[in-house]
């Protein structure tokens, strides 16, 4: 991922080993670029809260066995962005199962109105979960394209592809709320 200097190479490397001095370390590091990255893919505070913190805890008791340092950060943000999309599935099932409960007690929803001006962070929350990663990763951390393949684990190609339809996507959600 981004050059990791010899000194957090080496905090790494003594994590790795178990020194859970090292790890606080690691985690206060990383922890505010974690936290920013959950809560865009997430657009809630304390669902990123929670997410950041159980990230931290799976890559504690699974960082023995990362087979190099320098893979640390795409592999940290690997985690954040598994345990995102699965929360933003829970919210899917979760919001299918009131919308159920909703359309069988007959409660109609209010209609938003079509005029209203989205904000970037409510724009971003309309995209998909694999658009708003991109995104985020690109726009918002600054990661390159290479380094986005290997936090995503799919191929360059893709994630340009990804990247170019979620800034469409964002414009077309941005632009809904503008009037003719």
């Amino acid at each position: 991922m981004k050059q990791v200097d010899e000194e957090l190479y080496q905090i790494i490397h003594r994590a790795k080993r178990g020194d859970k001095e090292a790890y606080a370390h690691l985690v206060k590091h990383f922890k505010d670029p974690v936290y920013r990255y959950a809560l865009g893919m997430l657009n809630e505070r304390m669902d990123a809260e929670d997410v950041a913190q159980e990230a931290f805890v799976k890559a504690y008791s699974a960082i023995a066995g990362l087979e190099s340092e320098f893979a640390f950060t795409a592999w940290l943000f690997r985690i954040v962005s598994n345990l995102a999309k699965n929360r933003l599935k829970t919210r899917m099932r979760d919001r299918d199962l009131q919308t159920e409960v909703h359309e069988t007690m007959m409660i109609d929803d209010v209609t938003p109105d079509p005029f209203e001006k989205l904000s970037m962070e409510e724009a971003l929350a309309r995209l998909t979960p694999e658009h708003r990663e991109v995104v985020l990763l690109h726009d918002v951390q600054g990661y390159r394209y290479e380094e986005i393949a290997q936090v995503t684990s799919v191929p360059l190609g893709t994630v340009k592809s990804r990247l170019f339809a979620a800034r469409m996507a964002l414009r077309k959600e941005l632009r809904k709320g503008e009037q003719p």
